[in-house]
């Protein structure tokens, strides 16, 4: 009965979907496009913006010649530059005081899906200052108009850019969950390669796995339209023709361009067709250890898609076909192992970990619980999995 009641609940999230009022940000993309935007923000009134980012970002200098370009059209601007890698509450509250204390009336968010969730959590507090972050935790419990929101990532992976979700983490339980609501959709997003170039290899591999793991956890679920496969398949051929090449060769600016489009495609697929329990124990993770997010997703995926058997054969099966893994004569649960082999051997040649060498033990049933509440019954996945199954993946990725 309880599977039941979750694949009821799916359909019917699936056809109300339809009737929202999804939208796309627009698009601005190119080499040195970052430095267009200052001209667009004066077009649209603006007269002071937050500019969220993180310690990092601010000492790369990657924001010079937007900082300057916007000093030029009169723009004032503020900079919370205090984002911690899966950013908590306190970041949102000290990035909203500064929001309303210098008078901001729009948001750019420069950095990683950390500071585009930061930013979409001051939004978020700027259109419903009556609710908490924690009581807009789920799904459209914000439903009211942000600021204009102008989304920079430095990274190719989170898909920020472009979704719905805001995830954070609350430093007091170490729970980390998402707000997900089509008024966070960013504005605007600005696809500039250049600001990759200079990635490090760790966080070039890991941030393009969360890319991947975007597309397949979209692709395999069972709430897709047309579009969303369309994205999902565009994006993993993408990532496996270009990601190694980026983690190899990070000034090849075609194959970061290619990234960042399929960053961005994945993002557009899975915020309309969710995700699976990769995520749902990627946040645990990251909510109790600061386990990166792309990392634990890098890790988890393989081992997911194997526990899923049968019930994923088939789009695993075309996803091989897709990226020219099959043989002829295949069967789809060949085809299947295939590709998910070819997951673990592109995390394998970018020294991406097969365990999570962080994990307490102790910690593991609270973790389940944890994950399971997140996924069900609002994932489509494949196979619904009971507190049992999940307990199994999670030792399955704990390094003995």
């Amino acid at each position: 009965m309880y599977k039941l009641y979750c694949r009821i609940y799916q359909a019917v999230f699936k056809a109300f979907s339809y009737l929202l009022p999804w939208r796309k940000p627009e698009l601005i993309q190119g080499e040195n496009s970052v430095d267009g935007l200052p001209k667009l923000i004066r077009s649209k009134g603006i007269s002071c913006i937050l500019l969220v980012t993180d310690s990092v970002i601010a000492s790369l200098g990657l924001m010079a010649g937007l900082l300057q370009g916007l000093s030029d059209e009169g723009i004032n601007y503020v900079i919370y530059d205090k984002t911690v890698p899966n950013p908590t509450i306190d970041n949102i509250e000290e990035a909203l005081e500064n929001y309303k204390m210098n008078k901001c009336t729009a948001i750019i968010a420069f950095g990683g899906g950390s500071s585009m969730d930061c930013a979409k959590g001051v939004g978020a507090r700027v259109a419903r200052p009556q609710k908490s972050i924690p009581q807009m935790k789920g799904v459209f419990r914000v439903m009211k108009k942000i600021p204009p929101l102008f989304a920079i990532p430095t990274t190719s992976g989170t898909g920020s850019e472009t979704t719905l979700a805001a995830v954070i983490t609350d430093s007091k339980t170490h729970e980390k969950y998402a707000i997900n609501d089509i008024s966070l959709i960013p504005h605007y997003a600005v696809l500039d390669p250049v600001l990759t170039v200079n990635l490090p290899q760790d966080i070039t591999s890991t941030t393009g796995m969360d890319a991947l793991t975007h597309a397949v956890e979209a692709y395999i679920g069972r709430s897709n339209t047309k579009a969303t496969k369309r994205y999902c398949k565009e994006a993993v051929k993408l990532i496996f023709e270009n990601l190694y090449e980026v983690y190899s060769n990070g000034e090849n600016l075609a194959s970061r361009r290619k990234m960042q489009q399929a960053s961005f495609l994945a993002g557009l697929a899975f915020t309309r067709a969710y995700v699976g329990y990769v995520h749902a124990i990627a946040h645990t993770l990251g909510g109790f250890y600061s386990t990166p997010h792309g990392l634990a997703n890098a890790v988890i995926l393989p081992y997911v898609l194997e526990y899923y058997g049968k019930s994923a054969h088939k789009p695993l099966a075309e996803l091989a076909d897709l990226v020219g893994l099959s043989a002829a004569g295949d069967s789809l649960e060949q085809k299947a192992g295939k590709f998910i082999a070819a997951i673990k051997s592109l995390n394998e040649s970018m020294r991406i970990p097969d365990k999570i060498n962080c994990i307490v033990e102790s910690d593991i049933p609270l973790m389940v619980n944890r994950a399971l509440a997140e996924s069900n019954p609002l994932y489509p996945v494949p196979k619904i999995l009971a507190k049992e199954d999940l307990a199994k993946l999670y030792y399955s990725i704990l390094e003995s």
